[in-house]
């Protein structure tokens, strides 16, 4: 199991559920098929910034860098279609790596995730209503 995707289950653990002990998160990341030290968990939850709060561990609020997402849409997008669950961003050549990353950053619900080329950003949404939902945010920025 490599050191990312573990970091990944942890941060994905403590943002849907809450956790108290490192017992705790030890035992879901096992109902994952992670398996992990008490050694090795401590440096991971030190590295992607886990703090103890009175509701659990939280990630404390990293800063963040580049541009806001409606910044971006605004200067780089083209044209947004919708197929079914997958959302395609068109924008000028070149910029499609910089939407991408201020949609990921976002952190939203409805997005899976996203995979950019050069001038084409594909969203994956959950279903059909995400994906319709998370065209409506980008044609918000859009009117604004």
């Amino acid at each position: 199991m490599n050191k990312s995707f573990r970091q990944g289950q942890i941060l994905q653990i403590v943002r849907s559920k809450e956790i108290y002990t490192q017992e705790e998160l030890a035992r879901e990341l096992g109902e994952r098929g992670v398996q992990t030290t008490q050694v090795t968990l401590s440096r991971d939850m030190r590295e992607i910034g886990l703090v103890k709060t009175a509701d659990g561990y939280r990630q404390l609020a990293a800063e963040k860098s580049g541009p806001e997402l409606a910044s971006v849409v605004d200067d780089f997008l083209q044209d947004i279609r919708v197929a079914q669950n997958l959302v395609v961003l068109r924008t000028s050549p070149g910029n499609a790596n910089s939407l991408a990353i201020a949609i990921d950053r976002e952190e939203l619900e409805e997005v899976v995730g996203t995979v950019a080329g050069d001038d084409t950003v594909l969203v994956v949404t959950s279903d059909n209503e995400a994906a319709a939902k998370f065209h409506q945010k980008i044609l918000a920025f859009i009117s604004d």
